[in-house]
């Protein structure tokens, strides 16, 4: 993925604390692949935790965390000057760019951006605590996306290989849960989710999950028409959504597979949803709540 010569977003919090981060991309560009849900998957096994707990960020995603809370921003001054930090803060503002242009194309939507705030270990957002173990999210109550790049890393040790778009398409997904914030299908759900069974509760947030996935498909068809991927980047992005559906960490995890419990959808699922925005470059596209899923 191309990303070293774009710009540097402006809506980036850096609150690591010194020595939190770390210097460079792992293993160099083109260094790691699979999306942070695997490594979620990994230390939920590795902790005995069923890995849906960590994977889950439903709840984080609902604002089930409660009020907003007053936060203390330790933001650095100026954009980060370690790769990583410069790598998310240049994919944050390519979604910037396309998103301005689509969202009021195809939804008669201003694009407002989200801030992404980049955190070591513990931090506080609008939604309660922001830990590493919850992996990347978006709180809809403060409209930021909170990271701590140390899963990146983990990713790297744990499993090795990949390439960097993975990184994106993780920051992709959880920019499309901002997009629907933005068009007020997330309150909607979540409002359903409240009255709904345990069952049909899931189903909801499979819907909103595999949206957010349609949406990054979206975000990657243009990010292709930039001339900004490098070849095999949408294989690896394929991937990544495979190994992250439900139904291959329940069974890795638990040796079952229930799908009546999946909150975020099956690696199929996934894995269509992402193509689907990627094949069509449309929104239209990604109604998850009236197709079939």
């Amino acid at each position: 993925m191309q990303w070293e010569d774009y710009r540097q977003s402006e809506n980036l919090e850096d609150r690591r604390g010194s020595g939190g981060g770390f210097a460079g991309m792992p293993g160099g560009r083109g260094g790691i692949g699979i999306g942070t849900m695997v490594v979620l998957g990994l230390l939920g096994w590795a902790l005995g935790i069923d890995p849906r707990l960590l994977i889950g960020g439903a709840e984080l995603v609902g604002g089930i965390g409660g009020r907003p809370q007053t936060q203390e921003t330790r933001k650095s001054s100026g954009p980060p000057a370690d790769e990583m930090g410069r790598f998310v803060s240049a994919v944050l503002a390519q979604n910037e760019d396309i998103w301005s242009k689509l969202l009021p194309q195809q939804a008669n939507t201003r694009y407002q951006p989200p801030r992404l705030v980049l955190f070591s270990g513990v931090d506080r957002s609008g939604c309660g605590t922001a830990q590493a173990a919850m992996g990347p999210f978006y709180c809809p109550n403060d409209r930021k996306v909170y990271l701590d790049t140390s899963f990146f890393q983990e990713m790297q040790r744990k499993l090795g290989g990949g390439g960097d778009f993975a990184y994106a398409y993780v920051i992709g997904h959880e920019v499309g849960h901002h997009i629907q914030n933005l068009l007020g299908i997330l309150p909607k759900a979540n409002q359903l989710r409240e009255r709904a069974s345990e069952r049909e509760s899931n189903n909801i947030s499979v819907r909103i999950e595999l949206q957010a996935d349609c949406f990054a498909g979206v975000w990657a068809h243009n990010i292709q028409a930039m001339g900004r991927l490098d070849q095999g980047d949408i294989d690896e992005a394929m991937r990544t959504a495979s190994a992250i559906g439900d139904d291959k960490l329940q069974k890795a995890s638990q040796g079952v597979v229930v799908p009546d419990s999946f909150t975020h959808g099956s690696a199929a699922q996934r894995t269509r949803w992402f193509n689907i925005g990627f094949q069509s470059g449309s929104m239209q596209s990604c109604d998850t709540f009236r197709n079939q899923v």
